[in-house]
């Protein structure tokens, strides 16, 4: 199995701090922030940053349904931590300054893929197709924190 990994970023207008604690905001932003292919959202413990249990259904194909169960933790300044009980995913959301009232955003999942030719393709299409949804995503997450 090879490791796969997507990673998308975007600058957003509003300050860093603010882009972390909406993100970090599971019983609240995070929720209005996801687009069409996450359902079934629910945040099982806390709700906000470290310590958060939180679930969702990603749909990442028409035939592709991920039943994730993440455990957030946040190990150092500006870093969420998303760890999938269910598989081996895990995805890093690092928000750092990157000018007056703007903030860099880069979320990066990694998992072990697929063995054979079935890895290849996931290794070669599954990374766009999750930057696509990251970037949706860190598109409504924009357009919350900079109202």
């Amino acid at each position: 199995m090879a490791q796969v990994e997507a990673t998308t970023e975007r600058i957003v207008a509003a300050d860093a701090e603010t882009v972390f604690d909406a993100l970090a905001d599971y019983s609240g932003t995070r929720g209005k922030v996801l687009p069409e292919q996450y359902s079934e959202y629910e945040v099982r413990e806390g709700g906000d940053g470290e310590g958060t249990l939180v679930h969702w259904k990603l749909q990442a194909t028409s035939k592709r349904v991920r039943d994730c169960l993440l455990e957030v933790t946040e190990p150092t300044d500006g870093e969420l931590v998303e760890k999938d009980r269910n598989s081996s995913m895990v995805t890093t959301w690092r928000v750092t300054p990157a000018g007056e009232g703007r903030s860099r955003v880069v979320v990066t999942t990694v998992w072990n893929g697929a063995g054979g030719i079935g890895g290849f393709f996931e290794k070669t299409f599954a990374p766009k197709g999750l930057a696509r949804i990251y970037d949706a995503l860190l598109a409504k997450l924009a357009a919350e924190v900079e109202k």
